[in-house]
């Protein structure tokens, strides 16, 4: 979605230079007034703040609390009729417990909808919990973590650049210096709100070597998420179609080949995204949120056993629940949720590209109307 953005806003942007610099008729050159690139860059910077604002509630905030949410289990006790002995019918049978009292009572098992079925329902959740600033929860972890993974990132792709190691492999090997924080950022989110110190909530070492191996993992699914699909953009030649009027002028079997080709690197790029990136994210995330510190209460239901798996560090257990475990306990019914809060962010994002594109259209043609020509 990004990648198509740019390339909009990049056209848009040659084609009203190509404008101004031509005009109506040749020789003619257009000023563009202030007000104007004052009203197109506002409009530029509120789409990427509102761009922001939901990738980061819904695709990390709302996404990381249906990853870890288990729904509560509620059972009810339902007595059964007393048997009347004075029915004529009535045989008591003493060698059989079932006409006891006891025995007719029966246990109702309700399982109670989840917080994360909908967005609406979710961030209706939060407010009542941690506030109307809850839907940026972690901000400023996350903000302080990507800031570090850019530097160490750039460090080790400029030492790497004069050896035959990868690109990828710094991708990875900074994920993992830094899971960490990545730790700390989970921890922010799913938590309620606590009263404990930025510095007091950085979680310990013996914590961090718990999660040095999905951490590795999930770094590792992401580069293949991203390289697979990018490798096979390059090695189809497809950089070469960037541009329309080139792809214009090529034959029609020639733009028929190139299509299918594009739609082959999309399907890929699905396919890796929920086949390896998708349990890596969950399988960590989940790790993560089994090292919550016990004093501490997370904002969605979570059965910390995850199933009876985990042993407690109290009985001498490690306290952290296992990668394949944390993947199994994950149900098929959590897995279509999480899916399903994907696939609307996907549409909240595309209508709110489709809103913006239409408003810096709009804006540009008002423009140009405004603009004086000059000759």
């Amino acid at each position: 979605m990004s990648g198509l953005v740019h390339h909009l806003v990049r056209r848009g942007i040659e084609e009203t230079h190509q404008r101004f610099q031509k005009g109506p008729e040749e020789g003619n050159t257009f000023q563009i007034p202030a007000w104007g690139a004052a009203t197109l860059l506002a409009t530029v910077v509120m789409y990427a703040a509102v761009m922001f604002g939901i990738d980061y509630t819904y695709g990390h905030v709302v996404s990381v609390l249906t990853m870890i949410e288990s729904p509560t289990v509620t059972a009810f006790k339902i007595d059964g009729p007393e048997p009347d002995e004075t029915d004529p019918l009535y045989q008591p049978d003493l060698k059989d417990s079932k006409n006891t009292l006891a025995a007719q009572e029966e246990l109702l098992i309700v399982k109670t909808k989840p917080i994360t079925a909908k967005i609406r329902t979710t961030m209706k959740h939060l407010r009542a919990q941690a506030g109307p600033w809850s839907r940026f929860r972690g901000l400023h972890v996350y903000i302080l973590y990507h800031l570090l993974y850019v530097i160490l990132f750039n460090f080790l792709s400029a030492a790497f650049s004069r050896t035959i190691i990868p690109q990828p492999v710094a991708a990875v090997l900074t994920s993992v210096a830094l899971c960490r924080w990545n730790l700390l950022w989970t921890h922010s989110i799913i938590s309620t709100p606590s009263t404990r110190s930025f510095w007091q909530r950085i979680p310990k070492f013996d914590s961090v070597k718990k999660i040095l191996m999905p951490a590795a993992m999930c770094a590792v699914a992401e580069q293949v998420a991203i390289y697979v699909p990018n490798d096979m953009f390059r090695t189809f030649g497809l950089s070469a179609y960037s541009n329309p009027e080139h792809f214009g002028k090529v034959g029609e079997e020639t733009q028929k080949h190139a299509l299918f080709q594009l739609l082959m690197v999309a399907a890929v790029g699905i396919v890796t995204s929920f086949l390896i990136l998708l349990p890596a994210t969950v399988t960590l995330t989940r790790v993560q949120a089994s090292l919550l510190p016990e004093e501490e209460e997370t904002i969605v239901p979570l059965d910390r056993s995850f199933g009876g798996k985990v042993e407690p560090r109290i009985v001498g257990g490690t306290g952290a629940v296992s990668m394949l475990d944390a993947w199994k306990t994950f149900d098929y019914a959590a897995r279509i949720r999480l899916v399903k809060l994907y696939v609307k962010i996907f549409l909240i994002e595309a209508a709110t590209t489709v809103f913006f594109v239409t408003v810096g259209a709009a804006e540009m043609k008002l423009i140009l109307a405004k603009s004086q020509v000059s000759k």
